[in-house]
């Protein structure tokens, strides 16, 4: 077989671990994610043991209350996501408060839904997570995006003295406008003609060259600058 075909590793199961203080919720919802197809690697039941398990565990999704002892799950999130650029954080949570909605996406959440939520809805939106598309209870999704464009209305941030930004290629700035639209990846191909995996590769190019870590600080990027308006 030859080494570069690489199908069986795309076939993969989605690695999930599961964090939330309450053993029953914690062990239904690791069931049900598993009987929907996913490996849940690993569960923790608070926040210090949830980054130690998780670096442990290299999960592709954490799937992460926001209420935990020891350490909140906007700090376990911060920690993980800055360590680990390429961890997926979908939180789960009872709290449909604004803030810490906000909080959760500034701290690198890709995406936010309630404990409310159906089976079927929480495994949908692990699946949209795993691929990078953010995923927000009916309603958050433009309270996420009102406030990048608020904070995006006020001062320019001070220029460093360090090197200039690189040049994105004309395609990656077209991906980064869409991006900043709120488009999933998914939406990009079909708009782009071009294949999800292509769309995943300009995303991860303009994160290097822009030194920047996930979508939510992309999109804050695009904002600032303008391109979601163009």
């Amino acid at each position: 077989m030859s080494m570069e075909n690489t199908q069986g590793a795309e076939e993969r199961a989605v690695r999930v671990m599961v964090v939330d203080d309450h053993p029953m919720w914690r062990d239904a919802v690791a069931r049900d994610l598993s009987e929907s197809g996913f490996d849940v690697v690993a569960t923790a039941g608070d926040g210090p043991q949830a980054v130690r398990r998780a670096k442990a565990a290299a999960p592709d999704v954490l799937v992460l209350d926001l209420n935990l002892p020891g350490m909140t799950g906007v700090q376990v999130c911060k920690e993980l996501v800055g360590s680990h650029p390429g961890l997926r954080v979908l939180v789960l949570s009872a709290s449909g408060e604004h803030a810490d909605v906000l909080e959760a996406v500034k701290s690198g959440a890709t995406g936010y839904l309630l404990k409310s939520a159906s089976a079927q809805e929480l495994t949908e939106a692990v699946r949209a997570t795993a691929v990078g598309n953010p995923v927000f209870t009916p309603g958050l999704a433009g309270l996420v995006l009102g406030e990048y464009r608020r904070l995006a209305s006020g001062p320019a941030p001070v220029a460093s003295d360090g090197p200039k930004a690189p040049e994105l290629t004309e395609r990656e700035t077209e991906v980064l406008r869409l991006v900043a639209k709120g488009l999933s990846y998914k939406q990009i191909a079909e708009r782009l003609v071009i294949s999800h995996r292509t769309v995943q590769n300009h995303v991860q190019n303009t994160l290097g060259k822009l030194q920047l870590h996930n979508r939510v600080e992309l999109v804050r990027y695009a904002i600032e600058r303008g391109l979601d308006d163009v």
